[in-house]
């Protein structure tokens, strides 16, 4: 059955969008805000990510992180946050009948977090901690590595958490001007789905976001593709194995594309059917891991390779990848294989959209980022209508000479050697 989106405005701008599923037992609640580490200047690059960390410790009703935990922990629901480079999203799930305290305490967290300063101190250590965290793990720190040489030394190539040294140095009114230059209502969305009424969401955001004061929300710096990192980025650790991406600049969100790229990331990389596991796994045995993603920003995005491997079969793999994707421009899928990627792609949309949660994920972010909500059959009538030759023409688009950036994080690196296997 059909969900029913229904999406209304608030007077002072903020936007609600709800699915209501009557069968369900859970509510997820979800508040949207559109900042995020590229909004940042470069001496606060982290700040947005830090405040999403603080937001979570305390109010004038609710004091400490505890009680604002046990107020949703309590019902038996979970809350939690994440950060992005362009939007924040502070997120609840609760038995229905439990949604008014939900979206209270998700309200009052936005609008009334206290901000103090031996909170902000005491969990900066926290801050950092994740962010050494992130560099101690060989495969996060050479995903990361690789977004910095895709995008190069500007906001959009920047770290989403900052660095240990800049965050060090956030203070209160740093927070506070942040707050005050994004927390805005015509750049917020409140999306719910699950057990309850547009009507009654509507009710309870205008008693707890209705009052809100506008604002105008700043431009962002626009992306500079002329402005690209290191082709190689090299980082040698005394471990076992390589941690290796390969990628690309590729093109914004809203490109006409899109679902052109998605199935041909579909058959090059999604999966233990496509042509990278089969070829790079099961016929060379070069690699336990392998797969190719693609991530969107509004003006810009990165197409990346991924593998784990020995170093000694370093080299190989990354011109056995190139050599895989290469192949994506100059042959035509046969219609066998797109056939099987369409279904594989539009299965895993489907699948991925079961859940109140997962509703609310996606409608929140569509509105807040695209201004609009896609159906799900539209989304797979436009997957279903690529064709070999629109695969083609994508990967003739995107894959150019000259246009793939790699990062390596292992054992004995050497950068030329990687930027030799990158020309083939």
């Amino acid at each position: 059955m059909a969900v029913t989106i229904e999406v209304s405005t608030l007077s002072n701008g903020l936007r609600v969008v709800t699915a209501p599923m009557p069968t369900t037992q859970a509510v997820s609640v979800n508040l949207f805000v559109g900042v995020g580490s590229r909004s940042e200047p470069k001496r606060l690059n982290g700040i947005t990510h830090f405040l999403e960390h603080m937001v979570f410790k305390g109010t004038e009703r609710r004091p400490d992180a505890i009680l604002i935990a046990q107020a949703i922990e309590g019902a038996g629901g979970t809350l939690n946050a994440y950060t992005n480079k362009e939007f924040t999203c502070y997120w609840n799930i609760v038995p229905f009948d439990r949604f008014d305290v939900a979206l209270d305490v998700a309200a009052d967290m936005l609008r009334n977090s206290k901000l103090e300063q031996a909170e902000i101190d005491r969990e900066r250590s926290v801050v950092q901690q994740e962010l050494k965290r992130n560099h101690d793990n060989p495969g996060s720190w050479a995903g990361r590595l690789i977004g910095g040489a895709v995008y190069g030394d500007q906001p959009t190539g920047w770290d989403v958490g900052g660095t240990v040294e800049i965050v060090q140095e956030m203070q209160r009114p740093d927070f506070v001007e942040h707050i005050g230059r994004w927390y805005h209502p015509s750049n917020i969305v409140l999306s719910v789905a699950g057990n309850v009424s547009h009507g009654h969401v509507l009710e309870l955001a205008e008693r707890w976001l209705g009052d809100m004061p506008s604002g105008t929300v700043p431009g962002v710096t626009p992306h500079d593709p002329a402005i690209r990192g290191p082709r190689v980025v090299c980082e040698s650790r005394d471990i076992d194995q390589c941690s290796v991406y390969i990628g690309a600049s590729i093109f914004g969100r809203e490109d006409p594309d899109r679902f052109k790229l998605r199935i041909m990331n579909d058959v090059l990389g999604a999966g233990m059917s496509s042509r990278l596991f089969r070829e790079v796994r099961e016929r060379r045995g070069l690699a336990y891991s392998v797969g190719s993603g693609y991530g969107y920003l509004a003006d810009t995005g990165a197409f990346t390779i991924s593998a784990g491997v020995n170093r000694d079969k370093l080299v190989e793999t990354v011109q056995v990848c190139i050599a895989e994707a290469l192949k994506m421009r100059d042959e035509l899928v046969p219609a066998d294989e797109l056939r099987m990627a369409k279904d594989h792609a539009i299965g895993r949309f489907r699948l991925s959209q079961e859940t109140a949660h997962s509703l609310a994920q996606r409608h929140g972010e569509l509105l807040l980022t695209k201004g609009a909500i896609e159906s799900i059959d539209d989304a797979v009538a436009q997957m279903e209508a690529v064709t070999a030759e629109d695969v083609q023409k994508v990967a003739l688009r995107l894959l150019t000479d000259n246009v793939f950036h790699c990062s390596v994080v292992g054992p004995g690196l050497n950068e030329d050697e990687l930027a030799s296997a990158l020309t083939g």
